[in-house]
């Protein structure tokens, strides 16, 4: 009479560990790119490496624990105990194995840091399947059903793991702190679960193990939780710093060379002088100049606010700018520590998204968001041109940042922007922000209408500052970016290798990792 609720009983515990484990395997791979997202940057090559560690840890995983369950009874709680204390230490292990796998660079680099980082505890994690389906087979008699269900509540734990994390759960912890509790929680569910199998099983022995594990895990704790504590010298002072849902967001001093940067993970997207907070970035000076080119200019759009710094110099000429940016973190950086005051409305969200709320017409576009980390593609398509296009005024210009190699004109990447312009505006100009050097800043002036240089209404001064970076790009060898088709991250390869190594020997490796 008490088998089918003993048969209950041992379904409810089953399925309650399998589900908080498959939940465990989503934190760890949606929270894997934000711990080597500073050092690696959010490319699609770091997302490609964790999704394939993720799934050959997996895999290793169900086979192993396969093979032990069909050998032993007893093991579960070890095998989650040593989850738990392979998730706890992965905050701890981050600094010296990115500082390890630098040398390899970016895809290679990544790849092996996820491996090295996230795959044993994936792994074990990965067991705890093949072992709950045993346990389940010994007291159900359709293995069939026993297996689908075990599998099926911990896909279910993933999906509400995933959903916990992204909308509720990241927003207010960060990362570190999630891993260590991650790794807390799994220890907590292996003592629970060796209580249980020593009550099957009839053997205090049975605990020993998973005690052993957290024993070890609480001696470990205070080096774990000390770990990855951003510090500061006499050469770099950071005076913010936020992790949020996009990046790591810093404000980083360099007081020897009085600079005061604004960095999101392992790119600098903004620069003023500490002592005055002029701009440091020339190729945003080209804004001083678009006023003179277009005359009678009112209303402004920014795509990507960064410090702000474009905003208030279209100020000076009277003209409101509406600012869209994508990180909350970043705004509040360039309010606090750049100056940085709205004259429009502050817009944070995605472009994609938001610029199908904005009535327009506006008589100037910038569109500054191809920094040298990884590239937002969707924001440099033919549809996504087009969106901005019907947003501008009939003689509204858009001013596009792109950063790249030149290669003597032969940078695919550039001709590639070049010709997928050339698909919605009849009329463009390119710019390079330091002539004679090849790594730049390179902006596109694209409108409806032509624009000419030799304007005599032009002042002198601007009229030399242009001609001297004009630039006429080949088109041939680039192709029209799609929201189908984008080979922007592919060509934009060693721009993305070269902007990391320059920017992380310029702050040291070691303020990247965490």
């Amino acid at each position: 009479m008490n088998q089918p609720s003993s048969n209950i009983l041992g379904k409810t515990w089953l399925y309650c560990t399998v589900f908080l484990t498959g939940a465990a395997v989503m934190v760890i791979e949606l929270l894997g790119t934000r711990l080597i997202a500073p050092f690696y940057g959010a490319s699609l090559y770091v997302w490609t490496s964790l999704i394939a560690v993720t799934l050959i840890a997996l895999a290793l995983g169900y086979y192993v624990g396969g093979i032990w369950a069909d050998r032993s009874r007893s093991g579960l709680a070890f095998i989650i105990a040593a989850a738990g204390l392979l998730t706890l230490i992965i905050p701890w292990l981050t600094e010296p194995v990115l500082l390890a796998t630098d040398p390899f660079g970016l895809r290679l680099g990544s790849f092996i840091s996820t491996l090295i980082l996230f795959s044993p505890s994936l792994m074990m994690l990965g067991m705890v399947g093949p072992f709950a389906v045993k346990l389940s087979t010994s007291a159900l008699a359709n293995v069939g059903a026993s297996t689908g269900s075990i599998y099926a509540v911990s896909t279910v734990g993933s999906v509400i793991g995933t959903l916990f994390l992204g909308f509720y759960l990241f927003p207010l912890v960060g990362s570190r702190e999630i891993f260590i509790g991650l790794g807390i929680a799994l220890l907590v569910l292996a003592v629970i679960v060796a209580i249980i199998e020593r009550n099957y099983l009839k053997s205090v022995m049975v605990m020993a193990p998973t005690a052993l594990l957290v024993i070890v895990s609480a001696g470990l704790y205070p080096q774990i939780a000390n770990s990855g504590k951003a510090e500061s010298s006499d050469a770099l002072q950071t005076r913010f710093e936020r992790e949020s849902l996009y990046g790591w967001v810093r404000v980083i001093d360099k007081p020897k060379e009085n600079i005061r940067l604004l960095t999101a993970d392992a790119s600098t997207i903004g620069a003023a002088s500490i002592s005055h907070g002029e701009n440091l970035l020339t190729y945003q000076k080209i804004v001083t100049r678009i006023p003179a080119l277009v005359p009678n200019l009112n209303n402004a759009l920014l795509i990507g606010q960064g410090a702000g710094h474009m905003a208030m110099a279209l100020k000076d000429y009277g003209i409101v700018t509406d600012t869209l940016e994508i990180d909350p973190a970043v705004a509040e950086a360039a309010s606090n520590h750049f100056g940085f005051t709205p004259t429009g409305r502050t817009i944070i969200g995605d472009a994609r998204y938001e610029i199908r709320q904005l009535k327009g017409p506006y008589d100037l576009i910038i569109l500054d968001v191809f920094t040298g980390g990884s590239e937002p593609t969707h924001l440099l398509t033919v549809e996504f041109l087009a969106q901005l296009r019907q947003l501008l005024a009939d003689q509204g210009i858009l001013a596009l940042n792109f950063v790249s190699f030149l290669e003597n004109g032969q940078n695919a990447a550039l001709a590639s922007v070049a010709k997928t312009l050339a698909q919605v505006f009849p009329h463009q100009q390119v710019f390079i922000s330091d002539p004679g050097t090849d790594f730049n800043d390179f902006i596109f002036l694209a409108t409806n209408h032509t624009i000419n240089l030799d304007d005599a209404a032009l002042p002198s001064t601007h009229r030399a500052w242009l001609k001297q970076r004009h630039l006429n790009i080949d088109q041939s060898r680039g192709v029209v970016l799609t929201d189908n088709l984008s080979q922007l991250e592919r060509l934009q390869m060693r721009k993305s290798e070269h902007y990391r190594r320059m920017i992380v020997d310029s702050l040291g490796t070691r303020h990247f990792v965490r």
